[in-house]
This record gives C-alpha cells, structure tokens and sequence, in this order.
C-alpha cells in the first residue's frame, strides 16, 4: 500500500500488557500485526510472562523499552504507571490470564500492569487463554461478568489443542480477532445500533462439473470490511460470502455460499427483517446450462459450452423492498457513470459505488479503491484513492444519511 495513504492506527497508542501463560510468545504477532496498521506500541510484561517470553523480543519489536517492575532499583522512575496510562488510547492484556482478570476485577494493584489499568481512563481490552478447566471455573466467570459490567471488554477464547494436551476452549483468538476487537474499542460507536445490515462479498463459482468451476478474481475485502466497519457502529451484521481467503470478522455473522443461485437464496431469507443490503458481491452473470455429475472429461479440440444468466439479486430484492435501503456496486470498464445510472435505476437502488478495475490501485485483491458513489437523488461523489476501511467509512455515511431520510418519511 502506498506509504502516504492512512492507516487504520495511525497515531493511535496501544499500551499492550503480557501475562504469564504460554501464548504469549502470540503477543509478539499481535504487536506487530498493530504496528502494520499504523499503532504506536508499548509493552508492560509481569514477572510470569518473562518466564516464556525475554522483554528484549518485544523491545526488539517495539522499539522501546519493556516495563517489568513498578519499583526498579537504581532508577527514579516518579509515576510512570500515571504517565504510561495516561498516554494509551488503549490497554490489549494479551494473553490475559485467570490471575490478572482476577486481580483487576478485585481491585488489586501489586505490580506495574495492575497499577497502569487502575490509574488508566482509557478501553481495557482482556484477550484470555488458560486451560479449559480454568475457563469454566464459576469464580473466573464471575470475575469477568463483573468486568465486562464495568465496561471492560473481552475478546472471546477459541478452541483447540491446549497446552496441557486437552482438546477445549480456551485458547488465545486468533491475531486479526483481536486486532479485530482492539478496533472495536478505539473506534465503536452506536450510531446504527438498532439497525440490521446485509452485506455480500466474494465471487462465486458457477460448476461445470464437479471440479472444474467459472469464478471471477474478487478477494472479497470491500465486503469484510464493510461488515466490520458496521458492526464497530453497533449495527446487527449479516455477512453472506463466496469463496475467499479472508479471516471471519467480529462481531458479524459470516454465512458462506459458492454459487450464484446459493447466494441468492440466503440474501432473500436474510432480507426480510433486514434494513441495510450492501451488495458488493461479484456475482456472476452466467452460469453453465448444464452441470456434470461427473468430471467432463478431454475430448474434442473445441468445446461450445452453452450459458444461462443467473438471477439478478438487487433486482429480486427491489421488488420485495419495504423502505429498507440497497446499495450496489458497479465495475465498469468504459462510460462508468453512465451506466451505474442505468444500474441504479433498472435496480431500483439507493446507491450505487462506481469503480474501475482498470485504474491503478482498483483491481481485484487491492487493499485500496477509488470509487465514485452515485445516489439516486443528488449529486455524484468522487472519492480519491484510500484504503478499503477508509471507502466503506464513507459509504457508510452514506447510508446512515439515508437512513435518517426514511425516518423523517
């Protein structure tokens, strides 16, 4: 990505605290996976977690010095814990064990990490990983029922292989979970709790037989990101998506599909009741006539292969629509304004996002776009180049406008 566009941190402060549990060689991952997006971070470690992992690896990765005792000897060190507290936009306890969520929840303050979430105004973010035993102890979920009442988060434990050997909840989230919920708490809003939101994304893959299928190259990213951008404003999100390489996002409910037709069906269940589609799904326009059972096998040296259309979805659900809002996206390669118009009104949208897979920065798998966002009443919004999370931000804003329309209806 171009060094001069913005990231999502940037100029943000992530004060990340190390507890003593085997995952916390991960945190390393997670402090670098924050950096990439433009975080400013410092590492406080317990004495536990020095026991796995050396302050010199997070020093090394941080670039500043690691805190690992509230009273140093030999150093005047005043009211660091203020200072440090003071300076984070957010506290990441990552791992976060049974111990420290105990000691936190009882007001305990015996060390530096204790004494800086104590002192801090700032969102305290918990990432647990423990054995499954200690997850499901009543004294532990106590503790962090009495938290999160507190307004303090928890990023949810996953499942799998545990260090003892067991199968079970309990492990560290995965890294873009928790990076997931450190935007979450940075960035949350509640300006569309209440409404639920439909998005697509993806391409999907039309079968000729049953390896062989007909697909586009869209990776997917505008739609995960446009899911997560409307469920850090509190919206209740859908995700329905085609085939990708893409990490689920939080605090959606991913629906995976292949096909066109398979698309189509959850789209329309998952419309009624809904407020918001977001339709940037590549979905094909053809799909073979007929499909193998088998595998087709190498004959002739040409092959007619006959193709049907596949069901327009936005047009299907404009015709169901109840006052709830549609938004599409066009890909045009030539006289792009004017045909997103004819789109938007043989759809029967309310905006449509016009980009050009041609122009430097658009194509399929980028991280940025550069769209031009068309309403159905009012004029034409071009948008420079930016980052995927920056264009659905401003799409998004679109739709809340919107929203604010159908209301005074």
């Amino acid at each position: 990505m171009d060094a001069t566009l913005k990231k999502r941190f940037e100029n943000k402060h992530v004060l990340l605290g190390v507890t003593g549990s085997i995952a916390a060689y991960k945190a390393c991952d997670v402090l670098r996976r924050l950096q990439q997006q433009g975080a400013d971070v410092r590492v406080i470690m317990t004495q536990a977690a020095q026991q796995f992992v050396a302050p010199l690896t997070f020093e090394t990765l941080s670039g500043y010095e690691v805190v690992t005792q509230l009273f140093p000897p030999n150093r005047i060190v005043k009211t660091r814990h203020i200072s440090l507290a003071e300076w984070a936009d957010c506290i990441l306890i990552c791992p976060a064990t049974a111990n420290i969520i105990g000691k936190i929840a009882s007001g305990i303050a015996d060390d530096f990490l204790t004494t800086a979430v104590m002192a801090s105004r700032s969102p305290v973010v918990f990432a647990p990983a423990m054995d499954y035993q200690m997850i499901q102890n009543p004294i532990y979920l106590a503790n962090c029922e009495a938290l999160r009442k507190r307004g303090y988060r928890f990023i949810p434990s996953g499942e799998g292989d545990l260090a003892s050997g067991a199968k079970g909840l309990g492990r560290l989230a995965e890294t873009h979970r928790i990076v997931s919920g450190v935007k979450m708490a940075l960035f949350g809003s509640e300006r569309l709790k209440g409404v639920k939101v439909l998005v697509t994304a993806g391409p999907t893959r039309e079968f000729l037989d049953p390896v062989r299928y007909i697909t586009n190259p869209s990776s997917g990213k505008m739609g995960f990101v446009l899911a997560e951008e409307a469920a850090m404003r509190g919206a209740e999100v859908t995700l329905v998506s085609g085939p990708t390489n893409l990490e689920s996002v939080n605090s959606v409910n991913l629906k995976w599909v292949e096909t066109a037709h398979e698309m189509s069906e959850v789209v329309s269940r998952e419309w009624e009741g809904t407020d918001v589609l977001i339709m940037a799904a590549a979905v094909a326009d053809y799909s073979p006539a007929e499909t193998s059972a088998q595998k087709i096998k190498k004959g002739a040296s040409q092959w007619s292969l006959p193709l049907v259309r596949t069901e327009d979805i936005l047009t299907l659900i404009s015709k169901k629509k109840r006052g709830g809002i549609l938004v599409g996206f066009a890909l045009e390669t030539e006289d792009g304004e004017a045909r997103a118009r004819q789109k938007l009104k043989d759809k029967g949208l309310d905006l449509i996002c016009l980009n050009n897979p041609l122009e430097e920065g658009e194509g399929f798998g980028q991280d940025t776009n550069r769209l031009v966002l068309i309403p159905r009443d009012g004029d034409a919004e071009t948008l420079p180049l930016m980052p995927k999370w920056e264009a659905a931000e401003r799409i998004l804003d679109r739709v809340e406008m919107l929203l604010k329309r159908v209301k005074k209806t």
